[in-house]
């Protein structure tokens, strides 16, 4: 499964590949619960920035940022998308330039048809570094950690990387609290 995470800008706009690969072992465990377990493997694939002029006037860089971003999407053909949602902004202009930012972000990915999942910033640092209001570097050392990346990644594809991580974390923990309920429960009297 390659998840396709996105952290929305009108000037730099970040993304990030990953790869999450389950291993299937034998469970050790007895009862009606005991089967294969899975283990969940996250692989970097790639990141980056698509950066826009700031001189350029916001319809032609948020068309330039649907152009790129649809080509990303085709050439990296992901399972599911992420998208930073966004709850505040510096002020009113950069609130509206990110709402806009955001439009086309979501616009370019659901054309795809592809599943689209979105989570706030804090959401991101707690999934990543345990801690949501974690500095921008704690989470490009947590990402780096967390995928084995040994080369320096831009401070916008380590977001979208973090979003991408958040999902697949939140993703594995919901399929287990799914597969959980499915299970009978055994009552010990």
């Amino acid at each position: 499964m390659k998840i396709l995470g996105i952290d929305p800008g009108s000037i730099n706009c970040g993304y990030g590949l990953i790869g999450a690969q389950e291993t299937r072992f034998p469970d050790s465990t007895d009862g009606p619960s005991a089967g294969l377990r899975c283990l969940k493997e996250l692989v970097y694939i790639s990141s980056g920035r698509l950066t826009m002029a700031a001189t350029k006037p916001l319809h032609e860089r948020l068309r330039e940022l649907f152009n790129s971003l649809t080509d990303i999407i085709a050439e990296s053909c992901p399972d599911e998308i992420v998208i930073e949602r966004i709850f505040f902004a510096k002020g009113i202009k950069a609130a509206l330039s990110l709402g806009h930012t955001r439009g086309v972000v979501l616009l370019a990915a659901s054309l795809t048809g592809t599943p689209i999942f979105e989570y706030t910033p804090l959401e991101v640092k707690q999934a990543v570094v345990g801690y949501g209001r974690a500095e921008k570097r704690q989470v490009q050392s947590m990402v780096s950690e967390i995928l084995s990346i040994h080369h320096q990644l831009s401070a916008d594809g380590a977001d979208a990387l973090a979003i991408a991580l958040c999902h697949a974390n939140t993703q594995g923990t919901l399929a287990g609290l799914r597969r959980d309920k499915q299970m009978p429960r055994i009552v010990k009297r």
